[in-house]
């Protein structure tokens, strides 16, 4: 749809029964406000971000994967509204699990899957950035209220019907889009629901655009790579990550930013020598002592944080100590935090976390023979109700658990635990020596994987790999994933499950 059609001219082609359903269902002003611009929508979104941010779901594997394999969809989603002389977009089906406060989801969406929040499912084909931000919360049960804020144009109409649009997709009359000439997105669902995805077709057909993509971004993989070694030896950093998987001219702009703090107050970033420093979200020492940039924050947030660290090395000290305390009442057993599956905590946090557990561990003194499960790993939890074992080896403990089921469930499972663990490192190995020959077979440039990939998936995808000829990954860079998807700097992900016909759902 041409950026210059207002939503009021493009409803006067509908027959006029439909257009009354539409003014019935969109907001007021919705018809007389401005376009929203790209990081209006993000703001915009806020609330539906802080609903479904993965962090939040740090104890549900599944769930997470599901959130930020649909974000990234929807960024190229909102990315692609934003190019210039774009005509239409594929309808885009994506799937949410929503953190909820209120225990009776709206008709129409699916029970909770799990304590605390739901699956909501709808499909984007939308044409704009402010229907696109509507859909979104309404499909969602999110308020849009706080967008008529956003907007300088509106109409002063209140907001009284702006609560929740319909959850079913409008089902636009045939002779609208042969009057216009827009697309059909029934057609393009059909249309993909009849084509069989391949790793072969999938590459054939997006290949030359990951090469082209890849291409233009290698200049700013060597300005990455540059301003990174710069900062590392200028402020003595261990490494510098990003928690999310933005684009590389975005991770160029947070370390200019961050060169930029540098040269004005050099002398008090020195203060994280030996860090690793990590942009995220929001700002702080994270539950390993690592220094946490949020990438939203201002310069004056940053400054603060750094002055800060030598009181954070202190409480990493103090809580450094707990764990050996905790490991101690519970026969040795080693108490980890694992990035990749327990949520985003800050070292505040987690001490607390740990200060809980520990005094009602000292109020049980449940008897643990010293030193007798010396070699195992445990991670706590502060939103289960009772301990498992994890595949990887390590226990999964509640902060609330009671101290004498807690003994008896870790000691009926001692052996299976240093079984999974002795079977992880055996995988690791396994895992590295595969992606080594993968890397080396089709002169790959990278080949990684998501963190939500297991080394069982890892290893599975790579000795499929090894048996295909594939002369579009030379020089590639190949992320293993859930999707098929061409990443904004070229980079190809595939999923995991591929196979010769539809990968395995």
């Amino acid at each position: 749809m041409p950026g210059s059609h207002t939503y009021s001219e493009m409803f006067c082609h509908l027959r006029p029964w439909r257009r009354f359903c539409l003014e019935k269902i969109l907001p007021h002003w919705f018809h007389y406000s401005r376009a929203l611009s790209g990081a209006e929508a993000v703001n915009a979104l806020r609330p539906f971000y802080f609903a479904v941010h993965p962090d939040f779901f740090g104890q549900h594997p599944r769930e997470r994967e599901v959130n930020e394999n649909s974000l990234k969809r929807l960024s190229v989603y909102l990315e692609n509204l934003q190019k210039p002389g774009f005509k239409s977009l594929k309808p885009t089906p994506l799937t949410f699990y929503v953190r909820e406060t209120d225990q009776n989801p709206s008709d129409g969406q699916e029970p909770f899957s799990s304590p605390g929040f739901r699956a909501v499912k709808f499909t984007l084909h939308t044409r704009d950035l402010l229907s696109t931000v509507l859909y979104i919360l309404n499909s969602c049960s999110l308020s849009v209220e706080h967008i008529q804020s956003m907007n300088t144009n509106v109409h002063s109409q209140p907001l009284k019907e702006t609560k929740r649009m319909s959850d079913r997709p409008i089902k636009w009359d045939k002779s609208y889009y042969s009057f216009t000439g827009f697309k059909d997105p029934e057609e393009d669902l059909e249309q993909v629901s009849r084509i069989e995805t391949t790793l072969t077709s999938w590459l054939d057909n997006n290949g030359k655009s990951a090469v082209k993509k890849l291409k233009n971004s290698l200049p700013l993989r060597k300005e990455l790579d540059r301003l990174k070694e710069e900062l590392s030896h200028l402020l003595q950093l261990s490494d510098i990550r990003w928690q999310r998987s933005w684009g590389i001219a975005h991770r160029c702009s947070q370390l200019h930013s961050l060169g930029r703090l540098a040269q004005q107050n050099l002398e008090t970033l020195q203060k994280a020598k030996g860090c690793t420093v990590i942009f995220t979200d929001r700002s702080g020492m994270s539950a390993v002592g690592h220094v946490m940039l949020g990438t939203m924050d201002v310069h004056h947030h940053w400054t603060k944080l750094f002055e800060r660290l030598p009181s954070y090395f202190d409480l990493q000290r103090k809580l450094m100590l707990l764990e050996d305390q905790i490991s101690c009442l519970l026969g040795g057993i080693q108490v980890i935090y694992i990035e990749e599956l327990q949520p985003v905590l800050t070292l505040e946090e987690y001490y607390s976390l740990l200060n809980v557990f520990y005094s009602r561990l000292l109020k049980s003194r449940a008897p643990f023979h010293p030193r007798s499960l010396r070699g195992l790993q445990m991670i706590l939890n502060s939103d289960r109700y009772a301990p498992s074992l994890h595949e990887l080896g390590h226990f999964n403990i509640p902060v609330l658990c009671d101290p004498a089921n807690l003994q008896w469930f870790i000691h009926t499972r001692v052996q299976q635990a240093r079984e999974n663990m002795k079977r992880k490192e055996e995988l690791k190995v396994i895992e590295n020596e595969l992606i080594q020959a993968s890397t080396k077979k089709f002169s790959l440039e990278k080949l990684y994987k998501e963190p939500s990939i297991s080394s069982i998936q890892m290893v599975d995808c790579c000795k499929r790999l090894l048996e295909q000829s594939l002369p579009y990954l030379h020089g590639m860079h190949l992320c293993v994933s859930h999707f098929y998807s061409v990443m904004q700097d070229g980079d190809l992900c595939i999923p995991w499950n591929w196979k010769n016909g539809e990968a395995i759902k």
